[in-house]
């Protein structure tokens, strides 16, 4: 399980990683679009837009429907919650880091002898 959620945390980071696909995804933030929507800021062809939908399809961000010969695509934000949820802890961790070599930076800072003395 754990294995597979790692994959699927690469595979955002992946398509996260492209900057057409994150335009994309905000995009799809304002309303579902097809295919062709997505691609047409970027002058693109179908077979171009859909790879990157592709990738994002893979991330689990974005989700696929056909309709004839219409696909539209829909956020789907639960895999952004994952990846947020990852970047939260490193966050945490850095912040705590950062924090406890403020205060050894502090201790052993001249400003802090008690006696007021400058070395």
């Amino acid at each position: 399980m754990v294995e597979l959620e790692d994959d699927r945390l690469d595979a955002v980071f992946h398509a996260l990683s492209d900057r057409t696909r994150r335009t994309m995804l905000q995009m799809l933030a304002n309303a579902d679009s097809s295919v062709g929507e997505l691609g047409a800021p970027f002058r693109m062809s179908f077979a171009g837009a859909s790879k990157h939908v592709k990738a994002l399809e893979k991330a689990g961000l974005v989700s696929r429907v056909i309709l004839g010969r219409t696909h539209l695509c829909r956020l789907e934000p639960a895999a952004l919650a994952q990846a947020d949820g990852w970047l939260q802890a490193c966050e945490a961790f850095w912040r705590n880091r950062l924090d406890a070599l403020e205060q050894e930076l502090l201790r052993d800072s001249p400003a802090s002898d008690p006696r007021g003395e400058t070395p």
